[in-house]
C-alpha cells in the first residue's frame, strides 16, 4: 500500500519519537521509501504500480508500455511514464527500479489512457496506440516518410505485425492532435500499411 509520511505517524500510535520509528522502518526495509514523504509498505509490489504516485499527475508510456504490448522486443527495465506541463525530464531511484518521466502535449494527455487494477492497486497506462505516439512525439523529427519507415522498424525494431492489429482510427486521431511533424509522417506510413491490409 502507498502511503505518505503524514499517514505513516497517523497509524504509529504507540510511539513518542514517530520520526525515529519510521526512520528505523525505512532502513530495515520493512517499509520502502519511493520518493520525499512517499513510502510503499509492501516490499513485494511490482515496480510498475507506483510509477504514477513517484510523480503525478502520470501515466506508463513510451518504451516501458511498448514492450508490455510487444511492439518493441526489448525487455524493459525502466519504468517510462509521461507527464505534462513539467518542463524537463524528471527520474527516480529507490527499490523498486528508476522512473523516468517527460512532457506530452497537454492537449493530448488525457487520451488514450487505460486504468488497471491489480491487487490493492490501480495504476494507468498509455494504449498502445498512444504510447507509440508519445515515443515518436520524443524522438528527433524526421524529414520524410522513408526516415519514418526506418525508424519505426530499423531503428525501434517495431513489430510490423503487432503494429498492424492497432486501431489506425486511434492513431490517426492522436497523430492530428499531437501537432508534430513525426506524427505527419507517421499518419503516411500508416496510410501505407492500411491500403496493402485492405
Amino acid at each position: 500500500m502507498i502511503v505518505t509520511y503524514e499517514m505513516l505517524k497517523e497509524s504509529l500510535t504507540d510511539y513518542k519519537a514517530k520520526d525515529i520509528k519510521i526512520k528505523r522502518l525505512s532502513d530495515n526495509k520493512e517499509i520502502i521509501k519511493l520518493t520525499r514523504n512517499l513510502y510503499e509498505t509492501n516490499k513485494n509490489a511490482p515496480g510498475y504500480v507506483v510509477a504514477n504516485a513517484i510523480y503525478s499527475p502520470s501515466y506508463l508510456s513510451f518504451d516501458y508500455a511498448l514492450a508490455h504490448y510487444g511492439l518493441i522486443p526489448e525487455a524493459v527495465y525502466t519504468y517510462t511514464s509521461a507527464t505534462f506541463g513539467k518542463g524537463k525530464k524528471k527520474s527516480y531511484k529507490n527499490d523498486f527500479g528508476t522512473y523516468t518521466y517527460r512532457d506530452v502535449p497537454a492537449n493530448i494527455y488525457p487520451y488514450g489512457l487505460q486504468i488497471f487494477q491489480e491487487q490493492d492497486y490501480s495504476y494507468v497506462m498509455a494504449t498502445a496506440e498512444k504510447a507509440l505516439c508519445d515515443k515518436l512525439y520524443t524522438l528527433k523529427v524526421v524529414r520524410n516518410k522513408k526516415d519514418m519507415y526506418d525508424l519505426l522498424f530499423d531503428d525501434l525494431r517495431i513489430d510490423m505485425d503487432v503494429l498492424k492489429r492497432l486501431d489506425f482510427n486511434i492513431l490517426y486521431t492522436l497523430c492530428d492532435n499531437y501537432g508534430s511533424t513525426n506524427m505527419k509522417y507517421l499518419k503516411k506510413v500508416l496510410g501505407d500499411l492500411d491500403e496493402n491490409n485492405s
